[in-house]
């Protein structure tokens, strides 16, 4: 269960100009951050555009990172959506010998019920070979999973072993820390909020922003989990004009725009989201030249 434990990076999709995925980039963002600390890394997440992502491409895309990243860090995959039918045939169409976790967001657009979402992750939880790691963004899916469903799939499946709550909701971040099984992870999806959040009890994060300073985000996460609130906290006032930054236009065109700046990969997004703003871009630069 250690090995969710700290940093976790939600990769982003680099793309050639065009448009094609750029596997060089991709490999070379998995070494940067395993080499600069990052704990794990998430697979075909909303930060991976995978929603303009085809079946193919996914598949190449998890090939390269896990030759990258060769056995280094674990692997989490994203497989989720609001067809539950579907899913369950990708997990079971999908080879997981190299994947730790599947992280699966609770179902969008259909806005179902609170029993609609635990009979949904129940049957997922029953045709999965690996661990689970629940997904909760309300502001994407546009329905909340409550503490309580979260906690009684907790509690009824063993394969169901954490949450990425991304609500930027404190009390019930605080409402599952107080609540959860004690071998379940509560894994902060708000980068503004993790810190809080590492300092109540959570297990750490599921970050944007951490794939672009793997070293000061993971320094800052460890800091939190061994208690030393003082320390850490100078490291998240480094980091907090950036952290509003990349979320101000969308996810993950912030983030692709700073690791544009490291030199790290291009900008490039695919519609229906667009590239970072020249506004947005040269505030970014800016606020990268005050972190250390």
């Amino acid at each position: 269960m250690t090995k969710f434990h700290g940093t976790g990076v939600a990769i982003i999709t680099p793309f050639n100009d065009d448009l094609s995925v750029d596997h060089n980039a991709l490999a070379n963002l998995v070494n940067f951050n395993i080499e600069n600390g990052t704990d794990y890394i998430v697979i075909s997440g909303t930060t991976g555009e995978s929603v303009t992502i085809t079946k193919d491409e996914k598949q190449a895309i998890i090939k390269t990172i896990i030759e990258a990243n060769g056995g280094r860090v674990p692997l989490v995959l994203g497989i989720g959506g609001n067809n539950t039918a579907t899913i369950i045939d990708e997990i079971k169409a999908t080879d997981l010998s190299q994947i730790d976790a599947l992280l699966s967001v609770s179902p969008y657009y259909s806005k179902p019920t609170q029993e609609g979402i635990y009979q949904h992750f129940k049957a997922i939880s029953k045709a999965s070979p690996i661990d689970i790691i629940l997904y909760n963004v309300p502001g994407r899916t546009s329905s909340n999973m409550t503490p309580e469903t979260t906690l009684r799939l907790a509690n009824d499946f063993d394969n169901i072993i954490a949450v990425k709550e991304a609500g930027n909701n404190v009390h019930q971040y605080l409402k599952l820390l107080r609540d959860k099984p004690e071998d379940f992870l509560v894994i902060s999806g708000d980068d503004d909020l993790v810190l809080g959040v590492v300092l109540a009890g959570g297990a750490g994060v599921i970050s944007v922003l951490g794939q672009a300073v793997p070293k000061q985000f993971t320094k800052m996460i460890n800091l939190g989990l061994e208690g030393k609130a003082k320390e850490a906290y100078s490291i998240h006032f480094e980091l907090m004009d950036l952290t509003s930054l990349i979320f101000s236009e969308n996810n993950p065109a912030g983030i692709k725009a700073v690791l544009e700046a490291l030199d790290l990969s291009k900008s490039l997004v695919r519609l229906p989201l667009v590239e970072a703003t020249g506004e947005l871009k040269q505030k970014i630069k800016v606020a990268l030249k005050k972190i250390e």
